[in-house]
């Protein structure tokens, strides 16, 4: 416990290791659920164990998430860096749903009426809804391009979204 504390800038006082064990309790309650096509499974992020005799902490990542961490299964980057920057809920959830299918260094292409299925899965109910929709997505597009984004809108509400690299 004290060297995971070390990594990430703490010391091993008592406050800390509540604040960790809280943390690590949080993290292994996160259950993650994957729905392809008519199959669904669910899983469990992680495992720990803990001994207050020896300050030993066994930590153990649930296999499907191992091997994405390995590349050997495909799986979404996103930054937090990133998602701290960015202000709106609309942008945050864009965001998301971008990082799952353009890769770090790539680009791809969306109709604004797409990037408004993101935030709103909802059918507007009127043309002037449909209207501030899109006044937000494109809202939401400019504070992507403000964490390092490229966005450009190449026809009326056709955009092309480019993703920067990913960091070293």
């Amino acid at each position: 416990m004290t060297k995971l504390l070390g990594e990430i800038g703490l010391t091993d006082g008592g406050d800390n290791i509540k604040a960790i064990k809280a943390s690590l309790l949080r993290m292994a309650n996160v259950t993650v659920v994957v729905t392809k096509g008519s199959r669904q499974a669910s899983f469990h992020l992680m495992s720990y164990a803990f001994d207050d005799e020896d300050g030993r902490l066994f930590v153990a990542l649930n296999p499907r998430i191992a091997e994405a961490i390995l590349g050997k299964r495909p799986h979404t980057r996103i930054e937090m860096a990133e998602v701290r920057q960015l202000e709106s809920d609309p942008a945050r959830l864009i965001h998301q749903r971008l990082c799952g299918w353009i890769d770090p260094g790539k680009s791809g292409k969306a109709e604004i009426d797409t990037l408004c299925g993101y935030v709103w899965p909802d059918v507007a109910a009127n043309a002037n809804t449909m209207k501030t929709r899109r006044q937000t997505a494109r809202k939401a597009l400019a504070e992507l391009a403000a964490v390092g984004w490229t966005v450009s809108e190449y026809a009326k509400g056709k955009w092309e979204i480019s993703r920067p690299k990913a960091p070293a």
